[in-house]
């Protein structure tokens, strides 16, 4: 049986060739720590770091490339920003289509360190208006941050007004760029942003286990170091250096990670960069959308539109329960989707697929019209038992 795979939304799959090989060639060739000694592969190590650093300040065009913090994921970004940058009494603004990594760290600091978060409602079709948003700004209020585009839905924020309004007011403006980054062109100037938190697994293409957090001049000073630790640098002090990028990474960095991170950018530039991704996946997202209006019975969540959402639609079938359609679908058809709830409650809340949840066909840089036409015919089969 074929398999196709319509999950990007939770990594993307395959990986370009390029990816394996510099993942793999790190480890046969180099393999060693960076920054942790003088020999030759110690310093190539370090090389290869710094080189994907600047690829990477380049890509979303941060002004220096220490300014670009590696992690393990877009989690890992989240926790440092929001447990770096905010103190006790502190106001954020976020919204209703937050996932759980924004959701829970706020959860917590509310909690333990009394955080006021306001959370504005989006429409059912996940969309934010600007105006609702500016409503909810308080003199107090420290930082907003918002999901670049939903990963239930695909519905695209308007981060770019909203960037403005931040500025303007001297708020600290962050999102997440989880599902967009590498698919959607993301300028962090341009954007106004002080932080931006992507993940290196989904649309930039490299391996699981790699990330990053892009700061402003202002967000790179305001930021309290989430950990601590060897940095191979400043090794005479007892505190954690004040410089970037240490002062946000200790402990052995992915080295392979990185390297494989490095190549999936780079296998992007050489494509003409993320705006083919997204001109790709949008027509693919436009014939999936036309046709799933097509079949009766199946109610589709979002905006409905190529050019208000990614890549990523969720749909329910009447009569059936996603997670028993998902299951039939990889059995019987080879088709891998994910159901349930895909860690955003706060999300189904808002299009009203809480509890249940719904079953999500996201696709990528790899998927063809001939698999938006399988999916579909899988569905019309589906829709007649």
């Amino acid at each position: 049986m074929k398999k196709l795979y319509a999950d990007n939304a939770a990594t993307s799959l395959p990986k370009p060739p390029q990816v394996i090989e510099a993942t793999c060639n790190f480890l046969k060739e180099i393999g060693c720590n960076p920054g942790r000694g003088g020999y030759r592969l110690g310093l190539e190590a370090s090389r290869m770091v710094f080189r994907a650093r600047e690829l990477l300040a380049s890509f979303f065009n941060v002004d220096r490339a220490e300014r670009v913090v590696f992690t393990s994921n877009v989690t890992h970004s989240l926790n440092i920003l929001l447990k770096g940058l905010l103190e006790p009494g502190d106001h954020v603004v976020t919204s209703s289509m937050e996932h759980n990594a924004v959701t829970r760290p706020l959860a917590r600091l509310g909690k333990e360190w009394k955080i006021r978060v306001t959370t504005v409602p989006c429409a059912k079709d996940g969309t934010l208006d600007p105006a609702d948003l500016r409503k909810a700004l308080q003199r107090e209020t420290k930082l907003v941050v918002l999901t670049h585009a939903s990963n239930v839905t695909g519905t695209i924020l308007p981060v770019a007004e909203i960037g403005e309004l931040c500025a303007s007011r001297g708020i600290y403006f962050a999102i997440d760029a989880a599902q967009t980054a590498g698919i959607i062109p993301l300028d962090f100037n341009a954007l106004q942003l002080d932080f931006l938190a992507f993940t290196g697994h989904k649309g930039l293409l490299g391996p699981p286990g790699t990330g990053g957090l892009c700061l402003s001049e202002r967000g790179g000073r305001a930021l309290k170091s989430l950990m601590e630790g060897g940095t191979g640098s400043q090794s005479h002090l007892a505190q954690q250096p004040e410089e970037l990028p240490d002062k946000l990474e200790c402990g052995t960095l992915n080295t392979a990670g990185i390297a494989g991170l490095a190549a999936g950018v780079q296998f992007i530039n050489e494509k003409g960069g993320p705006a083919y991704f997204q001109a790709q996946e949008g027509r693919l997202l436009s014939a999936f959308l036309d046709g799933l209006r097509e079949i009766k019975g199946i109610t589709t969540y979002g905006p409905g539109e190529q050019q208000k959402q990614a890549a990523t639609v969720s749909i329910n079938i009447e009569g059936w329960d996603a997670g028993e359609l998902s299951y039939i679908l990889d059995q019987e058809y080879g088709i891998m989707t994910r159901s349930g709830l895909h860690c955003a409650p706060d999300a189904h809340k808002t299009i009203g697929t809480f509890p249940k949840g719904t079953l999500r066909f996201s696709f990528g840089a790899f998927n063809t019209m001939k698999d938006i036409e399988a999916i579909l015919e899988a569905l019309r089969q589906l829709k007649t038992l």
